[in-house]
């Protein structure tokens, strides 16, 4: 039987919008409608997407998270939107997001119930796939709540990953197995790529630096195990969606546009979410969001080491002090290179280090040009494979190179 690794999607990493941080499980529309969970929330982004850039940059995913649902099921049984912030219905939304050049993700559950309390995808695997199918979906993020056993787990990720494709319908397949695994024994992540074209690991990003920075912490401890599984049609994500706050679950996602980054921070986020060749999926309002921001997020040249056809996710190369050194391998034999400053008081240091570093020490042998990307685009020029390179970096900032 077809699984993930069949159906043609997320060749690289998969990239668009997401609800979930910036407007959470807002469903009051009556207090907040320009910040409550319905399909006007989502048409407007998609109205941004299409006409300020982001779709042209890479972003062609509008998602639906947590909280779209009525209460019930159907008397067909089957999952059907909120009539008062959805009455138009799920296709009609995919109809208009499809008609700006984008694409509709949408959300379940592996369990009975999602993270906040809405009808779960449990014993109705076949019906859902077959639902997102005909309404348009194409994507699902597919969460971990209320799933019972690890054996019930296991079983409800790989039957709704066949159901998927049995469709017919390109759906990329968004999972948080692993996570749920993981207080208890180790992923297999050979068997979540075979089902799964991407997969959450750690716990959620929040719009602050303490956790972009134990996100980091905790890729680089356990990157002998994540990085080499990675490639196309299969990405770890960074992060991890966690049950916390009254049981509801964050999401992946890129909080530069909010209000919890410095500007230095903002750059490590989209930096380092390159090197790791991680999904990019922004949660922020479009409608209200700096230029500076969407520079950095539209910023082409680090979006094409993120989507480099090579596939293969970075990993850190070294540590010293506050300075840690991480590389990703690309196409064309290049490299993108991190140089992140984790710490967080005094002003700007340089970090030097030997070019016979990168890449087992064939990145730059015998020669090579450095190109800085992050957080400003200028040239460095060519150098040896003896040369030593020397970067300063801001607290808790990164200098992204490609070389």
């Amino acid at each position: 039987a077809a699984a993930a690794l069949d159906n043609g999607v997320a060749r690289t990493p998969p990239m668009g919008w997401l609800h979930w941080e910036r407007f959470l499980c807002a469903t009051d529309c009556r207090g907040e409608p320009r910040r409550c969970v319905s399909e006007w929330l989502f048409m407007e982004m998609a109205d941004v997407m299409a006409a300020e850039g982001w779709r042209d940059a890479g972003y062609e995913f509008v998602c639906i998270d947590d909280c779209w649902m009525a209460p019930t099921r159907d008397a067909h049984g089957r999952l059907q939107p909120d009539p008062r912030r959805f009455p138009s219905g799920i296709p009609r939304l995919a109809e208009y997001v499809h008609s700006k050049g984008l694409k509709l993700g949408i959300y379940s559950d592996v369990g009975n119930k999602t993270c906040a309390g809405f009808p779960g995808s449990y014993d109705h695997y076949e019906l859902d796939a077959q639902t997102f199918a005909s309404w348009g979906v194409d994507l699902l993020k597919f969460d971990g709540c209320n799933s019972g056993t690890l054996e019930l787990l296991a079983e409800g990720y790989r039957r709704m990953s066949l159901a998927l494709n049995k469709t017919g319908r390109s759906i990329v397949y968004s999972c948080e197995w692993p996570f749920y695994l993981r207080p208890v024994q180790q992923p297999n992540y050979t068997e979540i790529k075979q089902y799964c074209n991407h997969w959450r690991n750690f716990f959620d990003v929040y719009d602050s630096w303490s956790s972009i920075k134990s996100i980091l912490d905790w890729t680089a401890l356990h990157q002998d195990s994540i990085v080499k599984i990675a490639g196309p049609g299969g990405w770890n994500d960074p992060d991890m969606a966690m049950a916390s706050l009254g049981g509801f679950v964050f999401s992946p996602q890129l909080v530069i546009g909010n209000f919890g980054l410095s500007w230095d921070q903002a750059v490590t986020q989209m930096a380092m979410w390159a090197i790791m060749a991680a999904p990019l999926f922004m949660s922020n309002d479009l409608r209200h969001i700096s230029p500076e921001a969407k520079w950095l997020l539209q910023n082409k040249e680090v979006i094409a080491i993120n989507q480099d056809v090579l596939g293969k996710q970075g990993y850190r190369v070294t540590k010293d002090k506050t300075f840690e050194l991480w590389e990703r391998p690309l196409s064309g034999q290049a490299y993108a290179v991190a140089v992140l400053n984790q710490q967080e008081i005094g002003g700007p240091q340089n970090f030097t280090f030997p070019l016979s570093l990168l890449g087992n020490g064939l990145a730059c042998n015998p020669a090579c040009s450095v190109q800085q990307v992050l957080p400003d685009s200028r040239a460095w020029g060519v150098y040896n494979w003896l040369s030593s390179l020397s970067v300063e970096v801001n607290p808790t900032g990164t200098v992204l190179l490609r070389v």
